[in-house]
């Protein structure tokens, strides 16, 4: 008996991520390396897809030596296959690829949006929650429902990671570690709040709108000294977050559920957590969220999300390994939610498998 172990690779953004899962969700190695442009810039396709190529190589070599383990024992290889920026993307699909043919093993293609979700269940433990996926590229509300992750709402423009990232370069603030983070320090300063749209369309929410408002507006309140940058941060915070805590609320009562599981790069924000977590708890519910770990992007949650599919017996030819900028939610069969469906390849409901 053996355990099923998977290497997993992430670089659908500025974070080129290996990591080494093994089927009952231990995470034996999970290296990464950020692109981090100057402040007030943000990263471009083809200067992060160049940065992906200079790291890929040594994340390998560190996430195989880490888990002590060789390419022999290797069951299959993940990739993330989309949404994401087309050049970094790439980098991950050609070196998937490549070691698909040096070491004879099978590919899975991987939704980087549902690997957040399953990376977030395993590591917390949240059983059948309602999802927030919030990060630089995505907003939206899901829940599990006959087969696949159905979204009940999201952003109608850009996402509310990109709103913060995009603020962030308004006041010039570093990337390092990354903008938004630096946004939540700063707005734990902030003491007094600024009045911006509150926009919540149905189930859907919209923030492009707002970024325009307290651009124009950061300007000319900065210049007439009527308030601080610390303002504008707590104050952009505490909008966008009630946004999304209603329409999650409004799809818990939807769905009948009670617990929230928060997952994306956004999802490490402390106060978006204590909002969720409040609401949560005034309904009976319990909030799941994990820290940088696991929220941002990485290889780990890649390869456990490819080895979860490989189980049930799915893998990728290799002339379909490719990648697309626009890849749903739930467009992707997680068959591995139905709990009547038959594991293959020889695994047992343990998570250990016959050597094959």
């Amino acid at each position: 008996m053996k355990q099923m172990i998977a290497l997993g690779f992430e670089g659908s953004a500025n974070k080129i991520g290996v990591g080494v899962v093994t089927l009952d969700g231990t995470i034996l190695s999970n290296p990464r390396h950020t692109y981090i442009t100057p402040p007030g810039q943000g990263f471009l396709p083809r200067e992060t897809a160049q940065h992906h190529l200079q790291h890929v190589l040594p994340l390998i070599k560190s996430a195989l030596e880490t888990a002590k383990i060789t390419h022999d024992d290797i069951d299959c290889l993940c990739y993330t296959k989309g949404p994401g920026m087309g050049a970094p993307l790439q980098v991950a699909a050609v070196v998937v690829r490549i070691l698909s043919q040096l070491w004879k093993k099978p590919i899975v293609a991987v939704n980087h949006c549902v690997a957040h979700i399953e990376m977030g269940r395993v590591v917390t433990g949240a059983d059948d929650p309602v999802v927030l996926y919030v990060s630089g590229g995505n907003t939206q509300v899901i829940a599990y429902s006959e087969g696949r992750y159905r979204i009940f709402g999201e952003t109608i423009d850009i996402a509310v990671g990109n709103c913060l990232d995009r603020f962030a370069r308004v006041l010039t603030l570093s990337n390092d570690p990354s903008p938004g983070y630096n946004i939540e320090q700063l707005a734990k300063k902030g003491e007094q709040f600024i009045d911006l749209p509150y926009v919540v369309k149905g189930m859907d929410v919209s923030f492009s709108g707002i970024l325009s408002y307290i651009e124009a507006s950061a300007v000319e309140k900065l210049k007439n000294n009527e308030c601080t940058p610390a303002d504008l941060c707590y104050s952009l915070q505490e909008t966008v977050f009630a946004m999304l805590v209603e329409i999650t609320e409004r799809a818990m009562a939807h769905c009948d559920k009670k617990d929230v599981l928060i997952v994306g790069g956004v999802g490490c924000n402390e106060r978006l957590q204590e909002m969720m977590r409040i609401m949560c708890s005034e309904r009976g519910g319990n909030l799941f969220a994990t820290d940088d770990r696991y929220c941002i992007d990485n290889g780990a949650m890649i390869a456990y999300t490819g080895l979860l599919a490989y189980a049930h017996g799915m893998t990728t030819p290799l002339d379909e390994t490719t990648f697309t900028q626009r890849f749903r939610t739930d467009e992707v069969l997680a068959i591995w939610r139905d709990k009547n469906a038959p594991s293959v390849n020889g695994v047992h409901q343990d998570g250990t498998c016959e050597q094959l």
